[in-house]
């Protein structure tokens, strides 16, 4: 399983990068969508339950808004803080605060390290909406491909990540209990209802 789940990350990165290549943020996501129900459909590494998987047709997103989308400033001015995520298949994950983007009339959200081996951004986004998992979602979690772009100074460390919440997905643990995903902390809730991303399905 573990080759299928490193397949899986490498198909996740590929169409992360043609999100990034596409001529339109609206073009990127309908990439991104096509190749996230093609993967939930037939890859092996799917978090589908097999009986779920047999009458899958596709996961539920509400209609692309470009009024989601920013080129967020990290401002990296913020208290350090440390959080530990127990999980079911990687033992206690530690994350560290590295910055904040704020999102306009939204609020703004946390941005997190990955404090172990390879390290990556974490983005997770819990919201008000009610038709979304209720343990929040993923907006960026570049360590397994989930990269939306952005400008970063290699020397300075200052930069600029793109968080388009239309690209904002449910863990796998929405789908598969065996799973313990880490889940969004309070820094990374919004007192708004987001209507965009990936809603709850009868398969979550």
């Amino acid at each position: 399983m573990s080759l299928a789940v490193l397949d899986w990350r490498r198909q996740v990165a590929g169409t992360y990068r043609s999100v990034r290549a596409a001529k339109t943020p609206e073009i990127g996501h309908e990439l991104w969508r096509a190749g996230r129900d093609q993967l939930f459909a037939h890859h092996p590494a799917s978090p589908l339950l097999p009986d779920v998987r047999a009458s899958f047709t596709g996961l539920p997103y509400r209609p692309y808004d470009p009024a989601l989308r920013f080129e967020a400033k990290v401002e990296r001015d913020v208290e350090p803080a440390r959080i530990e995520v127990p999980t079911g298949t990687d033992g206690v994950v530690p994350f560290e605060r590295i910055g904040r983007v704020q999102l306009g009339a939204l609020g703004a959200l946390d941005v997190w390290w990955l404090a172990s081996y390879g390290g990556g951004v974490f983005l997770p986004m819990k919201d008000r909406s009610a038709d979304t998992y209720g343990g929040g979602r993923y907006v960026l979690d570049t360590v397994k491909g989930a990269d939306l772009g952005g400008d970063i100074d290699p020397v300075s460390g200052d930069g600029v990540l793109v968080v388009d919440l239309n690209f904002a997905y449910n863990p796998s643990c929405a789908y598969d209990p065996a799973w313990a995903c880490p889940l969004a902390p309070p820094g990374n809730t919004l007192a708004v209802e987001i209507e965009g991303g990936e809603l709850v399905s009868a398969s979550a």
